[in-house]
């Protein structure tokens, strides 16, 4: 029981800046046990998320309320997985040989590439929570919490790029600590995404009409796992093909990029269902 407790510490403290408040030794052997808790971290802050933003909507408009959910969103990941995004922009958009956009990768400094992806990156982000917060009905908005399913499947996917495709530096670089994960834990991190999608879904299934869970939860609960593997399979390929493997920033990117994906496709959903 320890262990595991020291593993899901190790996940809040890595991917998030909740207050853990536990001296965790920064191992491989910790941080590899640590991924089974990785879509729970994405619950936990999509929770946070969404439960503010029900506040705020009686005091504020649609777009104001989803540029500071957006930011709070940001802070409570401490911008990890967005800095990836910035850095694999301004490498893979480069056009250069593998060995110049590993370094670019490397260098603290965002080119002029990464900031663009960034600022267009948070304007989508944006846009479609307030999409979200627009389309769902009624004051308790059940479908908006449909939300938290985005950084579930992305930090799931992040566990599935680590054992499924090499590391392009080997042996080096923070993602050296996620070196041999074994199949098991992808599994068991997988097992845990879809058992919080359930719950998720169960649970607005007591708050949505017959024809909402029909026309909108059960699509989410089937498709997002598929959206979410498909989406990434393909653009981890790719990087995979230009980088001779994935780094500890591509798999911020493919974070970022999964998450606003599944965003996109709860979206559509609501549009479609209304």
């Amino acid at each position: 029981m320890s262990k595991m407790i020291e593993a899901a510490a190790a996940a809040f403290q890595f991917l998030s800046r909740l207050p853990v408040r536990r001296e965790i030794p920064f191992t491989p052997d910790v941080q590899q046990r640590s991924v089974i808790f990785y879509p729970i971290v994405g619950a936990v802050i999509g929770f946070i998320v969404v439960g503010l933003g029900h506040g705020l909507q009686f005091v504020l408009p649609s777009f104001p309320n989803a540029v500071i959910l957006l930011t709070v969103w940001v802070a409570l990941t401490g911008g990890l997985h967005l800095d990836g995004w910035m850095d694999s922009a301004d490498a893979l958009l480069s056009h250069r040989s593998r060995e110049r956009m590993l370094e670019i990768m490397k260098d603290s400094r965002v080119g002029a590439m990464g900031v663009i992806a960034c600022v267009l990156l948070l304007l989508l982000k944006a846009s479609l929570m307030v999409s979200l917060w627009e389309l769902s009905s009624g004051t308790w908005k059940p479908e908006v919490w449909l939300f938290i399913l985005a950084p579930i499947w992305s930090r799931w996917f992040m566990v599935h790029a680590m054992t499924a495709w090499p590391m392009a530096r080997g042996n080096e670089g923070l993602a050296s600590l996620f070196y041999g994960l074994s199949s098991r834990r992808r599994r068991a991190a997988g097992a845990v995404a879809a058992f919080l999608t359930l719950l998720i879904v169960s649970l607005l299934g007591l708050t949505m009409p017959a024809s909402q869970l029909w026309t909108i939860g059960l699509p989410a609960l089937i498709l997002t796992p598929f959206i979410a593997w498909g989406v990434g399979t393909i653009v981890a390929g790719r990087m995979t093909a230009r980088l001779g493997g994935l780094t500890g920033d591509t798999y911020g990117a493919l974070n970022e990029l999964i998450e606003t994906v599944v965003l996109i496709f709860v979206v559509l959903l609501l549009k479609l269902a209304g």
